[in-house]
């Protein structure tokens, strides 16, 4: 009788556990609007230091507002550049959308241009850093087909692979995902050979306004050698912005009020 009630008490305990265990849809969920959609909107300054294969560096200062028009869902950025003289008063738009490609415009003040950025474009570099158009605002969920491929105590790790794998350079990117915030805090991916190319990586987390938030990040490019380390600070979230700001008429004035250098 005695072995029984300990059998079946570690039966319930074992159920439980995995009752408690999220699939993998609910963690990329979760672990995207941990990414991209804390609070109603938000704004932060970045830094990003470039450095070439042989060591030089060169810099990039711009703000960034973002604005959720719903959560998980569709989405709007504005990026604001500051320095170096060569970017500086260059903005850009994204118009994130659910279930179809983004809208982005780019403002070039030397030119008084505004351009419109392909969805093709999106994979291609950031003004010169190590990041990409879509590392911004963020890769659609939807393009991908998610599968947990590791869990332990800390991190679950997803392996995601492209639905149309025409579109993209790579087959198939992992993300390790913290356990305890579901903060992503490493990405890998992995050309059409299987080879490691490409890596972004959390290296400072903060709680911000009870927001776990990334405030220092790092992309490298393995091929060329290059990387670029982003900086985040003067974050805020919740601080009422109006979907006006994201209109093609701020490209060229930008609301100076929310921008900060």
């Amino acid at each position: 009788m005695r072995k029984t009630l300990v059998f079946l008490a570690a039966l319930f305990f074992v159920s439980n556990a995995w009752a408690q265990e999220l699939n993998v849809d609910e963690i990329v969920i979760k672990a995207n609007n941990r990414s991209y959609y804390q609070g109603k909107d938000g704004r932060a300054k970045v830094t990003m230091v470039v450095t070439d294969a042989q060591g030089r560096k060169r810099e990039r200062q711009l703000t960034i507002l973002k604005l959720n028009v719903q959560e998980g869902a569709d989405q709007k950025y504005f990026v604001y550049f500051h320095k170096p003289n060569d970017v500086k008063g260059m903005s850009y738009i994204v118009w994130k959308h659910a279930g179809k490609d983004d809208d982005r415009w780019l403002y070039l003040p030397a030119m008084d241009l505004v351009r419109r950025i392909a969805a093709s474009d999106k994979r291609s570099s950031f003004v010169g850093t190590t990041f990409l158009y879509e590392d911004i605002s963020g890769r659609s969920i939807d393009l991908d087909k998610h599968e947990l491929s590791a869990s332990d105590a800390a991190y679950y790790t997803i392996k995601n692979t492209p639905k149309d794998a025409a579109l993209v350079e790579f087959s198939y990117y992992t993300v390790k995902i913290d356990k305890n915030n579901f903060v992503p805090m490493k990405a890998e991916y992995f050309d059409k050979s299987g080879k490691l190319y490409r890596t972004i990586e959390a290296l400072e987390v903060k709680v911000i306004q009870n927001y776990p938030t990334v405030t220092r990040m790092k992309a490298a490019d393995l091929n060329a050698g290059s990387n670029t380390i982003a900086e985040f600070s003067d974050i805020s979230y919740d601080i009422g912005l109006t979907d006006n700001i994201f209109t093609e008429r701020f490209l060229r004035t930008p609301p100076q009020q929310w921008l900060k250098e």
